[in-house]
């Protein structure tokens, strides 16, 4: 394999970005002939861009060697035609710092940065975490902001003074608030892109202004994601939009309201047609019943209505 895949791709990031999932064999190591095959499937149904490592990738259950690999397939698979953000979270801002310079040596486009997780960091200390990231590169940040799994909140007026790092392009807001998405786009929409990171209020962020959409679910119906976005965004045709995440929503809603996202993410591939394998352990993958359920909510979606 090449020691560097530059992922070409220029200009804004904006649309649908899967928040893509590690397949894995049965014994539990990567499959990257898969994870390339997989990718090259998502670019071909529509989606706009790829963030390997993120929470839906288990990034926090591989070591560095594994998330080294995932980033060459998958920057690989794109070869340049859409960008590749690289998740970059560690629990230390010297690890971080490491994996971000990692992602920017082998060509992705980005990263996506989260809080670090578990030593819950004070708004200064965290301000002084992405200051010394964002000096260490040169691509853009993506800031991710879900308290729900790191126990860090970024509320807008920090969001807003991370903003003034001169690599702070973009943030992915998971909270699942709405008015915090109204809140960003009013007051800091001229120099911050934002991406809907709550499946179920997708639709209303694209009303508002959003420029894209990060999603774990992506992986599942990118088709019907990338359509979603073409509807609302470009052609801003709200009545077939509406229609359409309606259809998408009891899938959305299972998945987010679950308790158990990455294993429903990972048994709705399968059901689909492209088994990525468990979860790593502590998951499991998802019981009969609960795929049972996840089949009669995907069979709702045009995309899955073959099931």
């Amino acid at each position: 394999m090449n020691t560097k895949s530059k992922n070409t791709t220029s200009g804004a990031f904006r649309g649908v970005f899967a928040a893509l999932v590690t397949p894995m064999k049965a014994g539990g190591n990567i499959d990257c002939n898969k994870l390339g095959r997989f990718a090259e499937h998502l670019i071909r149904k529509g989606v706009h861009g790829l963030i390997p490592l993120g929470s839906t990738g288990e990034y926090y259950a591989l070591d560095a060697t594994e998330r080294e690999r995932v980033l060459r397939v998958t920057l690989e698979a794109a070869a340049g035609r859409v960008p590749v953000i690289a998740g970059t979270n560690a629990g230390s801002t010297r690890d971080v710092i490491a994996f971000s310079r990692q992602a920017e040596t082998l060509g992705c486009a980005g990263i996506l940065l989260a809080p670090p997780y578990y030593s819950l960091p004070r708004l200064d200390e965290l301000f002084a975490h992405y200051e010394a990231v964002n000096s260490a590169i040169g691509i853009p940040i993506m800031l991710y902001n879900y308290p729900g799994r790191t126990g860090v909140d970024m509320p807008p007026d920090f969001i807003g003074r991370l903003a003034t790092l001169k690599n702070v392009r973009y943030v992915k807001e998971s909270t699942g608030e709405m008015p915090r998405i109204t809140e960003l786009l009013r007051r800091y929409g001229d120099r911050l892109g934002v991406f809907c990171g709550c499946d179920t209020i997708a639709l209303e962020s694209f009303v508002v202004g959003a420029i894209g959409w990060v999603g774990g679910v992506v992986n599942v119906l990118p088709a019907s994601h990338a359509k979603l976005y073409k509807l609302a965004v470009e052609k801003k045709d709200y009545t077939a939009a509406r229609k359409l995440f309606f259809e998408m929503l009891p899938t959305l809603e299972l998945m987010e309201g679950g308790g158990k996202y990455t294993q429903f993410v990972k048994a709705g591939c399968k059901l689909m047609g492209h088994d990525v394998g468990a979860p790593r352990g502590p998951l499991v993958a998802a019981t009969a019943g609960e795929c049972r359920q996840l089949r009669q909510a995907l069979k709702q979606c045009d995309e899955g209505c073959r099931l």
